[in-house]
């Protein structure tokens, strides 16, 4: 088991986090495994730049490998590809709670904090 500090920024999902009804997060690269501690926090102000405002202790119950491109999310596992517009992408982002919930939304939200790949690149959904 590892323990993690994981920040929350995206203002609409930062109350259902607190509240325990967003129970996942879409984050780039494979650090995380089921079992693994997160301490999630808030910014009191500029991220990065200012106190933390909150925190919540979560322990990962599901992790699922995916590949993310300009094109849509591939889940290799399954052999299954979802275009942006999908209405399962739309599906995943409401479990997001990106606003609005829908692929196209999360592909802003996600490519807007990593930049948009060239490339398929990893990404993991963890729930807690």
């Amino acid at each position: 088991m590892r323990k993690h500090i994981m920040s929350m920024t995206y203002q609409p999902k930062i109350e259902p986090v607190l509240s325990g009804d967003c129970l996942q997060t879409i984050r780039k690269g494979r650090k995380f495994s089921v079992g693994d501690e997160i301490l999630l926090h808030g910014w009191s102000g500029r991220p990065y730049r200012s106190p933390w405002s909150w925190r919540k202790r979560v322990t990962v119950i599901e992790t699922i490998r995916i590949l993310i491109s300009k094109t849509g999310i591939a889940f290799p596992q399954k052999v299954i590809k979802l275009m942006w517009s999908d209405g399962a992408c739309d599906r995943l982002a409401a479990v997001d709670f990106i606003d609005p919930p829908t692929g196209e939304a999360l592909w802003d939200v996600l490519f807007g904090l990593n930049g948009a790949p060239d490339e398929p690149q990893e990404y993991q959904i963890i729930r807690w």
